[in-house]
């Protein structure tokens, strides 16, 4: 193994179908120096069983970290893998997004003390998400955009990003107007500047907590890089029931207090008050 150690985190709940997609596309990543913990916020016995069935022969190793469904609970749940992460340099991504074979090297190569990263993602519809079989990954038919054509649908934006690379990918990073957020499908950082900041406000459920998390960083003085045209995830479509006006309504009074007082730490993270 060389090159920087990485956790890569994968959050997940009762998707077995999406998960097994996810799991299969980091068997063939082409880097070898990073762990896969899956953070699991209560899933059935299935989602078990699916990870056991890859543990078996999984390339890299392989850990499940699950708490007692309670509702939605997944701030509280990644501040528990990120203190059990066995490496210094975090990846966070979620259980429906299939990672390119360069997705963790490209991570890697772009780290950098002081700075968090920002990738990209694709946002597939339904009928393609499920067309897509596990030959797809390992093949990465389903990174092609002739492929995806075929078999559905994508856009020339989307078609850019996968198509982007070297100095093309660049330019397109240094350009594009959209802002290099924290994004829980796609975001790495350093542990210790995660700790830092104690980590995610467990008060969020959906709605921008990882933007949140991401705010404290850059008040925290770690800037952030631009990767959506180098590192690519696919996102699975799936159905958001946890999605709430009152949630979405408490997320945005948490940020407009963390930009208004320039807050970096929450009394409702890794240490409670």
């Amino acid at each position: 193994m060389s090159g920087l150690p990485i956790s890569v985190i994968i959050s997940t709940y009762n998707a077995e179908a999406w998960l097994e997609k996810v799991l299969e596309s980091y068997k063939y990543q082409d880097y070898d120096n990073f762990e896969v913990i899956i953070a699991d916020d209560g899933s059935r016995e299935t989602t078990k069983q699916l990870i056991d069935r890859f543990k078996a022969d999984y390339p890299v190793n392989l850990r499940h970290i699950w708490h007692e469904d309670k509702g939605y609970r997944r701030q509280e749940l990644l501040n528990k893998c990120i203190m059990q992460t066995e490496y210094d340099y975090i990846l966070m991504t979620d259980g429906d997004c299939i990672a390119r074979k360069d997705f963790v090297s490209t991570h890697a190569k772009y780290a950098e003390k002081g700075y968090f990263l920002s990738g990209g993602y694709l946002k597939l519809d339904m009928p393609t998400s499920e067309t897509i079989e596990l030959k797809d990954i390992e093949n990465e038919n389903c990174f092609d955009t002739k492929w995806l054509k075929e078999n559905g649908s994508v856009s020339f934006k989307q078609a850019l990003k996968l198509n982007a690379n070297g100095l093309w990918a660049d330019f397109l990073d240094a350009t594009t107007p959209t802002g290099a957020t924290f994004n829980n499908c796609n975001s790495s950082a350093w542990k210790e500047d995660l700790i830092a900041i104690n980590g995610y406000d467990e008060r969020m459920q959906y709605g921008g907590p990882d933007r949140e998390l991401g705010e404290r960083l850059f008040n925290y003085g770690i800037k952030s890089k631009q990767i959506r045209h180098k590192a690519i995830v696919l996102h699975l479509d799936h159905p958001r029931g946890y999605k709430t006006k009152e949630s979405l309504e408490r997320n945005l009074k948490i940020r407009k207090a963390v930009k208004d007082e320039n807050r970096t730490w929450t009394d409702y993270g890794i240490v409670k008050k």
